[in-house]
């Protein structure tokens, strides 16, 4: 079982910039894949990020050159940093990590941007 905290979400203008940080509990996630996707109120739940084990990156079209994922395996922490965020952007943005065995979702973070 793998517990999953995010945090770092809150209010901020458009053109602002927010970092949030995913936290893991559990000896599997330096080998695991995380990923970012958001969910926007009355859509469907939307692929952000990920990055694999070994540190490989994809990225959703609509955040591309904008966002940033990273990890710190040492820290059990993933990271999504934000930039040049617009109202479009709002959601609760969930961490989740997964194997081939294994699928884990953290409770999310609520994300605001307005205009």
């Amino acid at each position: 079982q793998v517990q999953l905290v995010e945090s770092g979400g809150g209010l901020v203008q458009a053109g602002g910039s927010l970092r949030l940080s995913c936290v893991g509990a559990g000896n599997i996630f330096r080998v695991s894949t995380v990923g970012w996707y958001r969910q926007a109120p009355g859509k469907q739940r939307e692929f952000i990020a990920l990055i694999s084990s070994v540190g490989h990156i994809n990225y959703g079209d609509s955040v591309k050159g904008r966002f940033t994922i990273s990890r710190d395996n040492g820290k059990n922490t993933a990271y999504l940093q934000m930039s040049s965020l617009n109202p479009e952007d709002t959601g609760v943005y969930y961490c989740r990590v997964w194997g081939s065995a294994y699928d884990y979702w953290g409770q999310g973070t609520q994300v605001t941007v307005s205009s």
